[in-house]
């Protein structure tokens, strides 16, 4: 059966586009609490767990060769929009480990963020690696190749030594095995490996309170959800709705979104874990989405609640700012 429609596009008050979807929140007992649509099935998670691929940074020893903070450790978590605090922190991990920014396997695109985007241009510059929004993710996976000793050329390819450990971390969270015949090649290059939505939801939960992992684990997984929700700014930008979700949670809530329409995360306190994924990867649609489960699931405060109220209708403008259509969540 057809997951169900859980946004809308409306435009002059008719329907133009339904999203249909699914999400499930379980806590750490694997026990769903919410969901809907079919939660079963198997999606590539994309950007969405790079908290989990970052358990690489402590599995492999980088962040104590390294001294690595909370600011390296939450850019390694980041889809961020290129502005110049990102620059930043992305630059500054690179001469910790005694990289740059040509060691980069992600690719150059522009800044996502328009004003830094108008900037760099304004100013004749050039998009280069940094800018790519899974730069962090890349200089944490450069300080693994370090700290293990392996080739830093070809890290991103799979049978690199640093993807088998990332992909060893993963596997500890999910409690599964991920499957050569379900792997792709993410935007930025690395594999990412395909699982049951609902496995990445037990993970995110297995994140947020330990249970079933060892202490070493534990710490580590403990660790990057405070680097995270520390730097909220660091993981997204401005007017990012991961950024803004965190900065309204503080410390109860870690929140990423993946391309293709996919949004992961953990209510810290409640213990729960939710995956969420937009049919046909619609990511405003699947915002909208996050947003509702979340105005359901996490028991938010007055604020919060108007934060996400307002999260689940999104105007859309023409180019001369004229309102002409809105993404809603179904009720």
């Amino acid at each position: 059966m057809a997951n169900p429609v859980l946004a809308e596009l409306f435009r002059n008050n008719w329907v133009e586009n339904i999203h249909r979807g699914a999400f499930v929140v379980v806590d750490d007992a694997q026990t769903v609490v919410a969901s809907a649509g079919d939660f079963e099935r198997v999606i590539f998670p994309r950007s969405a767990i790079k908290s989990m691929q970052a358990l690489a940074l402590f599995k492999s020893g980088a962040v104590e060769k390294f001294n690595l903070n909370e600011r390296q450790i939450a850019i390694a978590c980041a889809s961020h929009h290129g502005e110049p605090a990102h620059i930043t922190a992305v630059s500054e991990f690179l001469e910790i480990i005694g990289c740059n920014e040509n060691d980069l396997e992600c690719g150059a695109h522009a800044p996502s963020n328009r004003e830094a985007r108008n900037n760099l241009f304004g100013a004749e510059g050039r998009a280069g690696n940094l800018h790519n929004n899974c730069s962090g993710k890349h200089a944490g996976m450069l300080a693994v190749a370090k700290a293990i000793e392996a080739p830093v050329a070809g890290y991103s390819e799979r049978d690199h030594p640093v993807q088998k450990l990332v992909r060893k971390s993963v596997e500890e969270v999910l409690g599964i095995t991920l499957s050569s015949q379900m792997c792709g090649t993410d935007g930025c290059s690395i594999p990412t490996w395909a699982a049951p939505l609902r496995s990445f939801a037990a993970g995110f939960a297995k994140m947020a309170t330990g249970r079933n992992l060892d202490q070493n684990t534990q710490n580590a997984t403990t660790r990057i959800f405070d680097a995270i929700v520390a730097n909220p700014f660091l993981v997204g930008g401005s007017e990012v709705f991961d950024t803004k979700v965190m900065e309204h949670f503080g410390t109860r809530l870690v929140c990423k979104i993946g391309a293709q329409g996919v949004f992961c995360g953990a209510i810290r306190d409640l213990g729960l874990g939710f995956a969420l994924k937009c049919d046909d990867g619609n990511s405003l649609a699947a915002q909208v989405m996050v947003a509702k489960m979340l105005m359901d699931i996490a028991q938010p405060n007055q604020p919060q609640r108007d934060f996400l109220r307002k999260r689940q209708s999104i105007v859309l403008k023409n180019w001369r700012k004229k309102e002409v259509a809105i993404t809603k969540a179904r009720a």
